[in-house]
C-alpha cells in the first residue's frame, strides 16, 4: 500500500488504523447546583428559594431537574369537595352519574355517589373523596424562578478505559482552593466545568424565557477521544449542548413538568399538604469516548486491506475502460497482445505447404535433383527444390564457376525436325 495514496492516508491519517481502540468507557458524574431565588406569590408569601427547594433529587447525580416555574396549590387536606369541571368524567347531571366508590378517571378522587349542581344549572360536577381543594390554577404567564438563569451547575466526570488502564477527569488537577471558586467555563476554559444556567440554555438553541416558563430537557455531551500515542495531557474533554425534547407550536403536550408535596401538621394534629406542579430544566449528562494506541495486529490488518483494496481499484479500472468507454477497442488493443498458439502456428504451416503444391507446374521440375550431400543451406538439404541452388551466388558454392549454365531439354518434336 503506497503510503501517498489517498486511501492510505484517509485510514492511517484520518481513522488511525494503525491503533488499538477501546470503547467500553467507564463514567462517573458529579453535579452541584448553587444560587438563591427570591419570590412573592399570594399562595407562599415572600420566600427565599436555595438549592434545597428548587433541585430534584438532591443527591447530584447525571440526571437531575432545576424548578423554574409553579402551580402551587396550598392547604390541601383530606375531606369531600366537588372535582374541578375541566374533567370530563367529573362532570353529571344527577346522582347516578356518579357511583359511589369509583375513581374519577384523570381525576383527583374516588366519587361518593353525590351530583353537585351549581345554582340552578342542570349541569354539575361530582363530589370525590380527595385533597381538597383541588388543583384548579393554570401555570403563570412568567417564570416563577426568573432569577434561575443565573444559577451555576458544577459538573464533575471521572472516566476510565479498561483496556489501557487510563483514567482522567475534567478538573484541572490542582492544589489550589480558590480555582472552583473564580472560575467559569468557556472555550479556553475547559478544566473549569462551573456552567452558568442561563448560558447552557442558550447554547443549546433555546430562549431561557420560553424553557423556563413550560419546561423543557437539555443534553450536555462531554465526548473524551484520547490519543494514548501522545501525552496523556493532550486527552482533554470537548463538550456540546442540545434541547433533546422537540417543541412544536400546535403540539397538545409541551414542556416538561410534575408534581410532588410538602406535608405538615397544624397545632390539633390534622395533616396538610402543599401541592406543587413543578415546570423546569431537567439536565441529562451524556458520557461517550474512546481511546486508541498502536497496535502492531491492526497495522497488518490495515495494510493488506489497502493492498487488497487497491488491485480491486485496478480490476474496475480496466473494466470500465474496455467495456464502458467509448474508446474502449482502442484501450483493449493495448492492454491485450494476440498471440497465435502451436496448434494455430500447424494449420498455418500446412495451409503454406498446400499452396505451393497447388502453383502450375513447369519445366524446372525436370531438372536434376541436387545430391544429398551437395553443398547448400543445410535448411535445404533433401528438400527437392533447386530455386535455392538457381538463385543463389556461384560464389556460394565452392568448386562452382562464377556463372551458372542451366541446360534445358530440348522439345523431340524439334529434335526431329
Amino acid at each position: 500500500c503506497p503510503a501517498l495514496t489517498p486511501p492510505c492516508r484517509w485510514v492511517f491519517l484520518v481513522k488511525k488504523g494503525y491503533q488499538e481502540v477501546d470503547t467500553s468507557l467507564h463514567s462517573s458524574v458529579v453535579t452541584k447546583v448553587k444560587g438563591v431565588a427570591y419570590t412573592n406569590t399570594s399562595e407562599l408569601g415572600v420566600r427565599l428559594w436555595d438549592v434545597a427547594d428548587y433541585v430534584i433529587p438532591p443527591q447530584g447525580e447525571n440526571v437531575f431537574f432545576i424548578v423554574t416555574n409553579l402551580v402551587v396549590t396550598p392547604h390541601q387536606q383530606q375531606g369531600v369537595c366537588a372535582e374541578n369541571e375541566h374533567i370530563p368524567d367529573g362532570r353529571c347531571s344527577q346522582d347516578s352519574d356518579c357511583p359511589a366508590g369509583v375513581p374519577v378517571k384523570a381525576g383527583n378522587g374516588v366519587k361518593t355517589g353525590r351530583c353537585l349542581l351549581a345554582g340552578n344549572s342542570s349541569r354539575g360536577t361530582c363530589e370525590i373523596f380527595a385533597w381538597c381543594p383541588v388543583e384548579t390554577r393554570s401555570k403563570p404567564k412568567k417564570p416563577l424562578l426568573g432569577d434561575a438563569e443565573d444559577f451555576t451547575i458544577y459538573i464533575k466526570n471521572f472516566i476510565h478505559f479498561p483496556k489501557f488502564n487510563f483514567s482522567k477527569t475534567n478538573v484541572l488537577d490542582t492544589k489550589d482552593t480558590t480555582l472552583l471558586k473564580s472560575c467559569h467555563f468557556g472555550p479556553k476554559n475547559h478544566y473549569c466545568p462551573i456552567f452558568r444556567l442561563g448560558s447552557v440554555v442558550r447554547w443549546a438553541g433555546s430562549s431561557f424565557e420560553d424553557i423556563a416558563l413550560e419546561g423543557g430537557v437539555i443534553g450536555i455531551h462531554i465526548e473524551w477521544n484520547c490519543d494514548l500515542d501522545k501525552p496523556a495531557s493532550e486527552c482533554n474533554p470537548h463538550y456540546a449542548f442540545s434541547r433533546l425534547d422537540h417543541s412544536f407550536e400546535k403540539s397538545v403536550s409541551t414542556g416538561y413538568n410534575f408534581r410532588f408535596a410538602k406535608y405538615y401538621r397544624d397545632a390539633a394534629g390534622v395533616e396538610f399538604r402543599i401541592l406543587m406542579k413543578a415546570y423546569g430544566i431537567r439536565f441529562d449528562v451524556l458520557v461517550n469516548g474512546k481511546a486508541g494506541k498502536f497496535n502492531i495486529i491492526p497495522t497488518v490488518i490495515n495494510l493488506a486491506s489497502g493492498v487488497a483494496l487497491m488491485s480491486a481499484a485496478a480490476f474496475i479500472c480496466d473494466m470500465v475502460l474496455i467495456y464502458i468507454i467509448k474508446k474502449s477497442e482502442f484501450y483493449r488493443d493495448k492492454k491485450f497482445e494476440k498471440v497465435r498458439g502451436q496448434e494455430q502456428s500447424a494449420l498455418g504451416t500446412e495451409d503454406q505447404t498446400a499452396g505451393l503444391e497447388e502453383l502450375p507446374k513447369t519445366g524446372l521440375e525436370k531438372l536434376p535433383q541436387a545430391p544429398l550431400g551437395s553443398s547448400s543451406d543445410s535448411g535445404f538439404k533433401g528438400n527437392g527444390c533447386v530455386c535455392q541452388q538457381l538463385l543463389e551466388p556461384a560464389s556460394s558454392r565452392p568448386g562452382s564457376p562464377e556463372s551458372v549454365n542451366v541446360e534445358l531439354p530440348q522439345n523431340p518434336e524439334a529434335k526431329q525436325a
